[in-house]
Parts: structure tokens; C-alpha cells; sequence
């Protein structure tokens, strides 16, 4: 697994797939997910159209640097954030989304690629957000999958969800594993698969597993505030891509990214949730290649 330099303190695990010589596609991972969350059979048929995508692990997570001198109380955090106090939050956490999407861009520098199609999903979708907002002349064009604005009223997760999302898994493997099943509550109620999620669980924890790193990631992405009102000014072309079936980040996330964005493009996905089921691909295939086919000049 190659890794590169993105800044004196920061070093990402990197795989690219198709031919350097075609359009770049940077596809940003969500919270406490590596890399392997973008599936290989995804990023491969996304390279047969035509694109060289580069899928990445955030910092704190898999085989990128961890800032392990920082450790976070997520009880603490929540229970600060839940309080009202932003300063004592904001003093637990190390880095913010802003630094979080200079790592991808610093990838992007890194491989030699000057400006990229930028695909986030989740909190990689902020992170893509963030990216299409302080640096509009290396983003393409911008595609915000499963995500969300940072305005609080917007895109919220049922309280089943939520519960998921913040109840920690076994430190062990077999119930490391086990517990991925919880994940069921946010995906496709048509096409969700305990197995693949026991798949991916097991792949990713035989990878890298770090649960450490995730507090300082729900930090970040807690804390990063709203973007309305800097993605208004938007200037970059955008696609919003959304599920209905999404209970951890509620569709109206996704309607209002692409509300904000000027001429934004909308694609509500009957049948898919917080996942992006292997039989909803060729939908997000063809859409991904149709929108990164445009080129600013």
C-alpha cells in the first residue's frame, strides 16, 4: 500500500485505480471508515469509464497517521457538545475539517494531479464540501454523496441510528465483526447485506484496526460548523446524491446541499440508504461518469 507525504505532520495510505493519464477521481471516505469502504469492484468500474480514481484513508484511520498524543473522551466531548460548551469541545480536538481537507488536496499535490473530480461520502462529503469551498481551482467538479450542510436542522439521524453510531464495538475480532451487523439500521432495506458488512468488518480490522482515531474524527465533523452560507457562493459544478432509505444522515441533508449550491444537480436513489449497495452501482456508476465528464475551462 503506497503512502505519501501530504504535509510535515501527516502521511496517507493511498490506492489508485485506471490510468493516471485520464480525468482524476478523489473519492473521501467517511467517519472512522478506510479506504476498503469504497469497495474495489466500485472503484474499478468507475476507472472503466475512463476516470484514475485515487481512494484514500483519512487521517486517524487505517494506514495513515494517527495522532495518538491527543486522545479523546468521546463521553467527555459529547457531554460538552450536548452542554453548550464549544470552547471545551473545540479544546479536545486536534484538527478540524479544514485540515482534514487539506490532506486530501496534499494527496492530490502529491500524485501530481493539479485538479481532481472530488466524490465525498458522509463525513467525506463535508470534507468534499470543504475542499470545492477553500480551493475551487483544484476541485472539477464536486459530488456530495449521503451528506450534509453542518446546519443542524437538516439531515438528522433517527435516534436508532444514533445509538449505532456511538455504541463502541467489541475490541475483538469475532465480536468486532458480529457487531457490524448493527449497521443494517442505516442501509438499504431492500438490498442491505449483513454479510458484506461482517465482510467488510473483518477486512477492515484485519487492516488496521484503530478505534482510537474516531473521536477526534466525530470531533471535526461535530464541530465544523455550517457551510450554507459559503456553499451559496459556490461556484463549482455539483452533484448531491442521496438515499431514501438513509436513517443516519436524513435525505434532507442531501436536498439542501443541492438547495445552496447554485445549479446543483439532485439525485434522490429510491432503495438505497447510508450504503451504497452493490445492486444501486450501475446507477452510481453511470451518474458519477456523466457528471465528472464536464470540464471547467
Amino acid at each position: 500500500m503506497p503512502i505519501a507525504d501530504v504535509s510535515p505532520d501527516v502521511r496517507l495510505a493511498y490506492d489508485t485505480f485506471g490510468d493516471p493519464g485520464d480525468p482524476a477521481v478523489l473519492l473521501v471516505m467517511g467517519f472512522g471508515a478506510q479506504l476498503l469502504a469504497w469497495d474495489e469492484g466500485f472503484c474499478r468500474a468507475l476507472a472503466d469509464r475512463g476516470r484514475y480514481v485515487v481512494r484514500y484513508d483519512n487521517r486517524d484511520c487505517g494506514l495513515s497517521t494517527r495522532f495518538d498524543d491527543r486522545p479523546v473522551d468521546l463521553v467527555r466531548f459529547i457531554g460538552a457538545v450536548s452542554s453548550g460548551d464549544v470552547a471545551g469541545a473545540l479544546a479536545m480536538v486536534p484538527y478540524t475539517l479544514a485540515d482534514m481537507a487539506d490532506d486530501g488536496l496534499g494527496l492530490l499535490t502529491a500524485l501530481g494531479i493539479e485538479r481532481a473530480h472530488v466524490v465525498g461520502a458522509s463525513m467525506g462529503g463535508m470534507i468534499a464540501q470543504v475542499m470545492a469551498i477553500a480551493h475551487p481551482e483544484r476541485v472539477l467538479t464536486l459530488t456530495s454523496m449521503m451528506s450534509s450542510t453542518g446546519e443542524p436542522e437538516y439531515g438528522q439521524a433517527t435516534r436508532e441510528a444514533q445509538a449505532v453510531l456511538f455504541r463502541g464495538r467489541p475490541a475483538d475480532r469475532e465480536g468486532y465483526v458480529a457487531a457490524a451487523e448493527r449497521d443494517m439500521v442505516w442501509a438499504s432495506r431492500r438490498y442491505g447485506d449483513p454479510a458484506a458488512l461482517r465482510a467488510l468488518a473483518a477486512a477492515s480490522y484485519d487492516r488496521a484496526y484503530y478505534p482510537a482515531g474516531i473521536g477526534r474524527q466525530l470531533g471535526a465533523m461535530v464541530l465544523g460548523g455550517s457551510r450554507a452560507d459559503a456553499l451559496r457562493e459556490l461556484a463549482v459544478p455539483t452533484l448531491v446524491i442521496h438515499g431514501l432509505d438513509d436513517t443516519l444522515i436524513a435525505p434532507s441533508g442531501g436536498e439542501r446541499t443541492a438547495e445552496l449550491v447554485p445549479g446543483a444537480k439532485l439525485l434522490l436513489v429510491p432503495d438505497m440508504g447510508h450504503d451504497r449497495p452493490r445492486e444501486l452501482w450501475p446507477e452510481l456508476i453511470e451518474a458519477l461518469a456523466a457528471h465528472t465528464a464536464a470540464q471547467v475551462h
